[in-house]
């Protein structure tokens, strides 16, 4: 069934003008993607997942410009825009640029510099003509959670009030919750309570209880692992013939 899409009003009409492309929110978002992108390189090598960066750069843009002066929301928008293109550019590098290394190429501070930039630059140009049809035409239809999420954030703190008053207050209850939980500090609680049962001898049930990630996991005890292991190559070795079966059944079918 074919829906409609709805008619894309912009929260800032185009006969209205705000400060936009100003050299504080330029200056602000290229310090927020060069810290979201170191992260993204660590947390992307280290785990193998990287985080979405336009939220918490939302959040901590309508902070910080506010400490500064009134801020419209178009500044917010390009300090958030600029800091999440950075985290963005580190994904593609960290996920792309090892294959590299297993083809013989040395991974040098230029090549690096100018892969990012082509990458980032052919991004540019391709979401240029595809926003009209990707965005204004399919207003309504395509959700684009997280796009959303950061524009209610945005808007949160452009009206003030009680909405820019949850954001900021589930900011600080998440902080207080992180202070209090690090162990290099205080300690309070673990970050990954352990239950080890008496009933399965090796076995532990593990969770990771940080709001920003909450992973349930399972570890299987050691022996089990080494029969899982064992049962995987008896099937092997029973499914796969071997290179001396296959040269004695070639030599049966010659004789």
């Amino acid at each position: 069934m074919h829906t409609t899409s709805q008619s894309f009003l912009p929260f800032v009409p185009a006969t209205e003008t705000r400060p936009e492309l100003t050299p504080r929110a330029l200056i602000l978002g290229g310090i927020f993607g060069l810290l979201f992108g170191a992260v993204t390189v660590y947390v992307g090598l280290r785990a193998g997942l990287t985080v979405g960066a336009s939220i918490p750069i939302s959040v901590l843009s309508i902070s910080l410009l506010r400490a500064f002066g009134r801020a419209s929301i178009l500044e917010n928008n390009i300090v958030q825009t600029t800091g999440n293109s950075g985290q963005s550019i580190a994904s593609g590098v960290i996920f792309t640029l090892p294959a590299l290394i297993f083809l013989g190429f040395d991974l040098e501070y230029t090549r690096i510099f100018l892969l990012a930039l082509l990458g980032g630059l052919l991004g540019v140009l391709f979401m240029i003509p595809l926003r009209r049809q990707l965005i204004v035409q399919e207003h309504g239809r395509l959700a684009y959670p997280e796009g959303t999420a950061c524009a209610d954030v945005l808007l949160a703190g452009e009206r003030g009030g009680s909405f820019a008053g949850r954001v900021f207050l589930g900011l600080g209850l998440g902080g207080l919750y992180t202070f209090f939980q690090n162990e290099n500090l205080f300690g309070a609680w673990p970050g990954t309570p352990d239950y080890q049962p008496q009933w399965f001898k090796g076995a532990a049930i593990r969770a990771e209880v940080t709001p920003a990630v909450a992973i349930p996991a399972v570890a299987i005890p050691a022996e089990a692992t080494r029969e899982a292991a064992a049962l995987a190559e008896a099937v092997m070795a029973a499914t796969i013939p071997t290179a001396e079966t296959t040269s004695t059944a070639g030599k049966s079918s010659s004789a």
